[in-house]
């Protein structure tokens, strides 16, 4: 049986563009987006992920949230500066949570469009950091 290489593939060309985000210039903007927006991904025992968004500024505008590696990506957009979403998701994934990175890309009133990702961890875990862009 053939291995599937689209996830393996896709998560390295994520990976390099996280390293390019998190080595690029602009340490000053990256500190003031690390200040403005507080963003978190947990998973509950119960089944479910929360997802936890608040920009403290309250100018967002616009926010389009993705989970990526499920079989079909959940989606959703927002139109508030905080929120919070409860998303069923009945079993740990068998390659870790990295598999389902979660991507916010933000419209906001100030700082214009805004890329956030973390990853999901579980309760109780130490809180995986989050990974700021700007374009």
């Amino acid at each position: 049986m053939a291995k599937k290489l689209g996830p393996p593939i896709f998560l390295g060309m994520f990976t390099l563009l996280a390293i390019l985000l998190l080595t690029g210039a602009g340490t000053d903007d990256k500190e003031i987006l690390r200040q403005t927006f507080k963003f978190e991904a947990t998973y509950y025992d119960s089944g479910h992920v929360e997802v936890s968004y608040l920009d403290k500024s309250g100018k967002t505008n616009l926010v389009v949230m993705e989970i990526l590696g499920m079989d079909e990506s959940f989606h959703k957009t927002f139109y508030d500066s905080e929120f919070i979403e409860i998303i069923p998701f009945p079993n740990v994934p068998k390659y870790g949570w990295v598999i389902h990175p979660v991507v916010l890309e933000i419209e906001h009133a100030e700082l214009g469009h805004i890329q956030l990702k973390t990853e999901i961890h579980p309760l109780g875990d130490l809180v995986p950091p989050v990974i700021y862009g700007r374009s």
